[in-house]
């Protein structure tokens, strides 16, 4: 006998670094894919099901607006929210709904590395030595007012490096006070839909793209546009036809975050044009502009903007390390204000002692040097797998290495269920990320994004080998 959707929903949820909302999400999604709950079933009440999984009602309220974003639920006010009545579950990727549960074990979030795991920087090759003694030298330096809470839009002296930093690097020319620390990323992006974006607002999105951030626009229940990426990155034209009166844009323009691909310049120049027509805004996602490795990078999309209407979004998890949990945005002018204030709505600011070292670390000229080292590194690493990876599979393997990035895309033409071969890769303690899970819509494209950046030359072709072995697709 089937269990009761109030039983399915409600049940404890499990122990896991993965968000609540996050664990809700995909509860529900599997349920309903694997026709435990039904189109018209009704679901817990908001605040029966909060109580029930001793979570914040804004939790369950949150995974219940995403999922009928998505189109799965439909609210129905005081009546109740219930399975979608139009949902065609029989169209539901069911198997890839198991498997992603499956794909997500509380340790690959962990401490624990893994090949071709996506996300990360070089760790074997950060200068902890010199970062210890930073941190201590600036740790002794806190006076007691630095022992407070801290600004809300950043330390000062951070804003400064920051700001004098892109001048140079990625021709954004700005202020400090245009600057603002965020918590990295994700906060950064959450806080820009929450402050920019009504209920149903329209945001261009790449398709495919970084579903994290495709996560945070609905959870501020954005319509999130699927655009299609092709040689020359977000299709503008498209996009104009389709939803010309969209709110946002959010773009990644040095190295799309999936293809790898870069926005070029006429598509830039209609994208920002777009935007001052329309009063729209633009958040550029310039998460690896500086890990380019063949030609000249073209400068930030923020470079060109002579309306103001780009935000900019930088971080220091793939420049750094992702345990900073920091990053910035550039603000255009008329947005500083508002930002500052919606930062001191809902928290102190971010750690000083951590704000502090990465200061030190832009001035003092280490992290420049840094970067450079790390481009001459990956652009090794990254011709290495490359190679590699040939060896290993030979015709079974198409690959176009494109100029930047932090990870190749290899496709078998063969293998055209990604997500079980990402499912293979896991029993052998690999960690590749499927293509299709990239894709908001159904899609036949299919591949394996591999990070090259954790892997030392010399273990490149060990590594190749080890994938080919654990998809059936080698011997060697």
């Amino acid at each position: 006998m089937r269990r009761p959707a109030k039983r399915l929903v409600s049940a404890p949820l499990a122990r896991s670094t993965l968000p609540l909302q996050e664990q809700l999400y995909r509860r529900i999604r599997a349920v309903i894919a694997t026709r435990q709950l039904t189109p018209g079933e009704k679901l817990p009440s908001v605040r029966t099901l909060a109580s029930e999984l001793g979570v914040a009602r804004g939790t369950v309220d949150a995974t219940y607006a995403r999922l009928a974003g998505e189109g799965y639920l439909l609210s129905r006010g005081p009546a109740g929210t219930i399975v979608s009545p139009e949902l065609q579950v029989d169209a539901l990727p069911a198997r890839a709904v198991r498997d992603t549960l499956k794909l997500a074990p509380e340790e690959d979030s962990g401490a624990e590395l893994r090949p071709f795991q996506l996300g990360l920087p070089a760790l074997d090759a950060f200068p902890r030595a010199l970062w210890a003694r930073l941190t201590a030298r600036a740790a002794k330096r806190l006076s007691g007012g630095a022992l407070g809470y801290p600004a809300y839009a950043g330390l000062p002296d951070l804003r400064e490096a920051i700001a004098s930093y892109l001048a140079v690097s990625r021709g954004v020319l700005c202020h400090a006070t245009q600057v603002v620390v965020t918590g990295g990323y994700q906060d950064a992006l959450s806080l820009m839909a929450r402050l920019l974006l009504r209920p149903g607002d329209g945001v261009w999105f790449e398709e495919p793209g970084y579903f994290l951030a495709r996560h945070a626009l609905e959870t501020a229940s954005a319509q999130v546009l699927p655009i299609p990426v092709d040689d020359q990155g977000l299709d503008v034209e498209f996009a104009q036809e389709k939803a010309p009166r969209a709110r946002l844009a959010v773009v990644t323009p040095a190295h799309q975050s999936v293809l790898g691909v870069a926005l070029s310049l006429a598509r830039r120049q209609k994208l920002l044009a777009w935007a001052s027509e329309t009063n729209a805004w633009i958040v550029e996602d310039d998460y690896d502009g500086e890990f380019h490795y063949v030609g000249r990078k073209l400068p930030a999309l923020k470079s060109l903007d002579l309306a103001d209407r780009v935000i900019y979004a930088g971080s220091f998890s793939k420049t750094l390390f992702p345990g900073l949990c920091l990053g910035y945005l550039v603000l255009p002018h008329s947005l500083i204000q508002q930002v500052i204030e919606a930062k001191r709505a809902t928290a102190h600011g971010e750690p000083v002692l951590g704000q502090r070292v990465v200061a030190d670390f832009l001035s003092d000229g280490h992290f420049g040097r840094h970067l450079k080292r790390m481009r001459g590194l990956y652009a090794a690493r990254r011709d290495a797998l490359a190679s590699a990876l040939r060896n290993a599979f030979g015709d079974r393997l198409e690959m176009t290495l494109r100029p930047g990035g932090m990870h190749l895309l290899a496709r078998f033409p063969d293998a055209k269920d990604d997500v079980d071969l990402v499912r293979r890769a896991l029993r052998h303690r690999l960690l590749p990320s499927a293509l299709s899970a990239q894709y908001l819509g159904r899609t036949n494209d299919s591949g394996l994004m591999l990070s090259f950046t954790n892997i030392p030359e010399e273990q490149a072709l060990s590594r190749a080998k080890a994938l080919a072995r654990a998809l059936g697709m080698g011997a060697g």
